[in-house]
């Protein structure tokens, strides 16, 4: 008899407050009551370090930059969802590195959903570091989108 996997536990998205990240969880927003699963967006802070000849220094306290990104996920989430936070979508704050943190809350996720920032032309086709970081190591799909999101009829059908 085989054993029955897991269940996902929800679709992942990295929010940053740009514009293809936004983009990014508006197509989460779309596609995960469809699959019946609840959207997470999560935000990721770390401590942006100076160098001083051979010492660190960081010039906001843990807190502050904290705070910070409770604002970001706040001011981002009331953007995307304006009449109010739907049941099915939680928020996450997340410290440590973009990337790192994303592909470790990928490892129980149904798929983790990222932006990724372009500059049209040739270069626009290439992903950023962090997307790029994801494609590779996740443990789940990685969807990456690129600006405005939105899934049309022929698309879902």
């Amino acid at each position: 008899m085989e054993e029955a996997l897991p269940t996902p536990r929800s679709i992942i998205v990295g929010i940053d407050g740009s514009e293809p990240s936004r983009a990014a969880l508006r197509y989460a927003a779309e596609i995960g009551p469809k699959l019946g699963l609840p959207v997470e967006a999560v935000v990721v802070w770390d401590y942006p370090t100076l160098a001083w000849g051979d010492a660190y220094y960081y010039p906001e306290s843990a807190e502050s930059l904290r705070s910070n990104a409770e604002r970001l996920l706040a001011v981002e989430v009331e953007r995307a969802f304006p009449a109010g936070t739907p049941a099915w979508l939680r928020t996450g704050i997340r410290q440590g590195g973009a990337a790192h943190e994303l592909i470790d809350a990928s490892r129980d996720a149904a798929m983790l959903v990222v932006g990724t920032r372009g500059h049209g032309g040739f270069t626009g086709l290439l992903l950023g570091s962090v997307s790029s970081s994801c494609v590779s190591h996740a443990h789940c799909p990685v969807l990456v989108v690129r600006g405005e999101a939105s899934i049309s009829a022929e698309e879902t059908s």
